[in-house]
């Protein structure tokens, strides 16, 4: 079973994931991006029970952050994790295999290769 691991900047919010995320994807969404102050927000999506969680974090409507260093760590949404991709120790070992929201995806940006383009949310399989 392989397990990734990741935190916040100082190191008091970490996570441990085991086995392969469900889904791993990118958001343009206002929301998403007014969040993570970024141009759009990446993530691998697990089930809640294949991640521990240590540390205390704050959250805003399901977001979660380190309180002492503000970092954007996770999300919680149903019976689902979203661990995100700026957040693990090696953010380079997932792929993307959609983004959501393009509609609203900046014009300087390109499609993320062989990944499935949605103009707002997904179907959910």
């Amino acid at each position: 079973m392989s397990e990734i691991e990741g935190g916040c900047l100082c190191g008091a919010v970490r996570f441990l994931a085991r086995g392969a995320p469900k889904r791993v994807g990118l958001c343009h969404c206002l929301d998403c991006r007014k969040h993570h102050g970024a141009a759009f927000y990446a993530a691998a999506v697990y089930d809640v029970s294949a991640v521990q969680i240590t540390g205390t974090t704050q959250s805003y409507q399901g977001r979660h952050f380190c309180p002492t260093c503000g970092s954007s760590v996770f999300a919680v949404t149903g019976d689902e994790t979203e661990l995100h991709l700026g957040a693990l120790d090696h953010p380079s070992q997932f792929t993307p295999e959609y983004e959501l929201w393009i509609s609203r995806r900046e014009n300087w940006l390109s499609p993320c290769p062989d990944a499935a383009q949605y103009d707002t949310n997904r179907l959910d399989d």
